[in-house]
């Protein structure tokens, strides 16, 4: 991770997000709207092709269809994508079918 940040990428994860804004918690089964909600307006707000880095972000087959749609939407890609430990077995798949999940050991920066 130090080797990210000497990149100069954004680090953006949903729960950083979250503290940053002050809201009482709602009920259970809008976690996951919230969750897209909020990196939905991170993602459209910040610049074009800028470098980031997420976590815990896509946790889910949902979330990672979703962010393709709005990669597809800015004409962008994901140059790869690392799944680190108690990542979902079906986004791991996922980004295993488009080619773009890299092991963690083979990442040169």
């Amino acid at each position: 991770m130090d080797r990210v940040r000497s990149l100069n990428l954004e680090h953006v994860s949903p729960a950083k997000l979250r503290s940053e804004i002050s809201r009482r918690p709602g009920p259970a089964g809008t976690d996951e709207a919230a969750t897209l909600a909020l990196m939905r307006r991170w993602f459209f707000a910040r610049k074009p092709d800028a470098g980031f880095v997420l976590t815990d972000f896509p946790a889910t087959l949902l979330q990672a269809k979703v962010f393709d749609e709005w990669l597809d939407a800015r004409d962008e890609s994901l140059h790869g994508v690392v799944a680190g430990p108690g990542s979902s077995e079906s986004v791991v798949d996922h980004y295993c079918t488009l080619g773009l999940l890299t092991a963690a050991g083979d990442l040169t920066l």
